[in-house]
C-alpha cells in the first residue's frame, strides 16, 4: 500500500499518535526505523558492489536521527560489519529514546569518539559507507556551528555508498530547500512515508534513491493524520 508524503508536522502527530493512543513506546519506532535502514543500507550496497561493506562509519547528532544511527550500528554490528561511530556531542547530553538507543551501543561495548567538530583523520578512514545521521524532519532554517562544520565535511567525504537517515542534513522536509553545503547522498532511507518536500527538484538531487522504511504505524492512523489536515482551515 502506497503512503502518502507527509509534512514535518504530520510526521510529529503520527509518532504521537502512535506514541499515545496505540500504546507504541517511541523506542520501538525508533528500532523499527533503525533495523530497516541498516537492511536498506546492507541490500543496496550488495546491489551495487556485489558484496556486504566491511566498513560503516555513521555520525550521529543529538536527536532523535542520531538514535536512528546508533540502532543502524548495532544492527550492522550483528551482521559482521565493522562500525565506526562518532557523535557531535557528549553521551550525557542525550535524552529520551536517544539515549536510550546510545546506552544500549555502549553496553555492547562499540566504541563512541566524541568529535564536536569533525576529525580529518577519522573522515579519512570512514571505509565503504558513511550515514548523516545529523538531522532530521525537525530542521529548517540555517546551519550554523559544529553542525555546519560536520555536514560540510561529510559532503566533501567519498564513499562507495552514502547514505542518510530519513533525509540529508541541511534539507527542509516541508519545501525540498537544501542548504548548499548539504551532502548529495546515493541512498535516503526514509521513515514511515516521503516527505513532500522530495517531490521538488530542488530535493531530488540530494536524495539519491529513496526508500521508505516501515516503522510500525498502521495505515489507518496516516490517513488520520492526512484527514486532520484536510479538515483544517486553509488546507
Amino acid at each position: 500500500m502506497d503512503v502518502p508524503a507527509l509534512t514535518r508536522e504530520e510526521v510529529r502527530e503520527l509518532d504521537r499518535l502512535a506514541i499515545e493512543e496505540l500504546g507504541l513506546p517511541g523506542v520501538v519506532l525508533m528500532e523499527n526505523a533503525g533495523r530497516g535502514a541498516a537492511e536498506a543500507l546492507l541490500a543496496e550496497f550488495h546491489a551495487r558492489h556485489g558484496r556486504a561493506p566491511q566498513t560503516v562509519s555513521i555520525v550521529c547528532g543529538r536527536g532523535n536521527n542520531g538514535g536512528d544511527g546508533y540502532v543502524v550500528a548495532r544492527h550492522l554490528h550483528a551482521r559482521g560489519v565493522r562500525v565506526r561511530l562518532a557523535s557531535i556531542v557528549p553521551g550525557e547530553l542525550l535524552v529520551g529514546d536517544a539515549r536510550t538507543m546510545r546506552v544500549v551501543v555502549e553496553r555492547i561495548g562499540l566504541a563512541i569518539e566524541t568529535l564536536s567538530a569533525p576529525d580529518p583523520r577519522w573522515l579519512a578512514q570512514c571505509g565503504d559507507v558513511w550515514v548523516d545521521g545529523l538531522l532530521g524532519t525537525g530542521f529548517r532554517g540555517e546551519l550554523e556551528g559544529s553542525l555546519l562544520a560536520w555536514v560540510r565535511a561529510l559532503a566533501a567525504t567519498p564513499a562507495a555508498l552514502r547514505v542518510a537517515l530519513d533525509l540529508p542534513s541541511g534539507l527542509d522536509a516541508d519545501s525540498g530547500s537544501a542548504r548548499p553545503c548539504a551532502p548529495h547522498v546515493d541512498l535516503t532511507t526514509t521513515f514511515a512515508a516521503e516527505k513532500v518536500g522530495f517531490a521538488t527538484a530542488s530535493a531530488r538531487e540530494f536524495l539519491g534513491r529513496v526508500v521508505v522504511i516501515p516503522i510500525g504505524t498502521p495505515p489507518e492512523l496516516v490517513a488520520r493524520v492526512r484527514l486532520a489536515k484536510k479538515r483544517r482551515p486553509g488546507a
